[in-house]
């Protein structure tokens, strides 16, 4: 009776161990699996989506103009295919651990393992850790939601404070940022207090214009303006163009100067040239007028020429 129930016992104890224990403990894999395959799909699903969603309806005055060309066509979709694969990346990242660590308490529980130590004491470390490395939480949740809100991105030119450049590359922790002298500025994204984008949607060619102050400003501005009208007919400079030049008029008025402002609105990262070949037309047109920055002084009656 005795040999009976002792081998009873192992036999029950063996089909716990050997039998019931290896199916749960697969049953779990297999729901982490599962769940792990349909939550990176419906990532992917979601990544692709927005990858392939157009930026918001831009105002009316831009939709009145040409479409966007090529380049910058490839360029913004280059930009919302990196975009959403680190989003993509991210998240599946977050989901595979996420599982994995609930995987990992399952089978501990499976076993027979008091899991309360374990959870404790990961609340501990999860504290300590935090508190150490909150500045590294910090850049990577800022680089997440600049990510999302699309802030900037790679080819942008843009004023961050700390640094102000084209972007090279954006992370979760660090952007790096390319500025006029070549340098090259990493700058960690939970330092970011303002971002000044310089290439979103449209920019705006702004010509300082100095004249004398016995200038006739009529005259100046319009032949400033003949002069820019002219050179928006250059096809190289028309299809950086989104506008008609804008005289404001009078800017600054100084003891010796008057500053006219011109404004053309071009296309993102196109204002700075457009500005250049603006200047050079606008100060050979005023060379052939006679107008300048000073009062041309004349030359007193019967001076020697030779």
């Amino acid at each position: 009776m005795d040999v009976y129930t002792l081998a009873f016992e192992w036999t029950d104890t063996n089909r716990h161990w050997l039998i019931e224990v290896p199916i749960r403990v697969t049953a779990y894999l297999v729901v982490i699996l599962i769940a792990r395959y349909v939550l990176h799909r419906m990532i992917e699903r979601a990544v692709a989506g927005r990858n392939h969603k157009p930026r918001g309806e831009r105002p009316a005055l831009l939709r009145t103009q040409r479409v966007p060309s090529a380049t910058g066509a490839a360029q913004a979709a280059a930009r919302r295919h990196q975009r959403a694969q680190t989003i993509g990346s991210v998240l599946k990242s977050t989901v595979s651990i996420v599982l994995l660590i609930w995987l990992v308490l399952a089978v501990l529980n499976v076993l027979g393992v008091n899991i309360a130590p374990f959870i404790a004491s990961a609340g501990v470390v999860g504290l300590a850790i935090g508190f150490g490395a909150q500045n590294l939480v910090r850049d990577f949740v800022t680089g997440v939601f600049m990510l999302l809100e699309d802030q900037y991105g790679v080819g942008d030119t843009v004023d961050l404070g700390a640094a102000t450049g084209e972007v090279e590359s954006v992370g979760l922790r660090v952007t790096t940022v390319r500025d006029i002298d070549g340098t090259l500025w990493y700058v960690r994204n939970g330092e970011i207090a303002r971002v000044g984008n310089m290439s979103q949607d449209y920019a705006v060619a702004r010509i300082e214009l100095p004249v004398a102050l016995t200038t006739d400003l009529g005259r100046a501005e319009a032949v400033a303006l003949e002069a820019a009208e002219q050179t928006i007919e250059d096809p190289a400079v028309a299809a950086q163009v989104l506008g008609e030049p804008e005289m404001l008029g009078i800017q600054e008025l100084s003891p010796d100067q008057v500053t006219l402002r011109m404004t053309l609105k071009t296309r993102p990262n196109a204002q700075w040239s457009v500005q250049r070949r603006l200047r050079r037309d606008i100060l050979r047109a005023y060379e052939k007028h006679g107008i300048g920055p000073y009062p041309q002084v004349p030359e007193p009656a019967g001076a020697n020429t030779d």
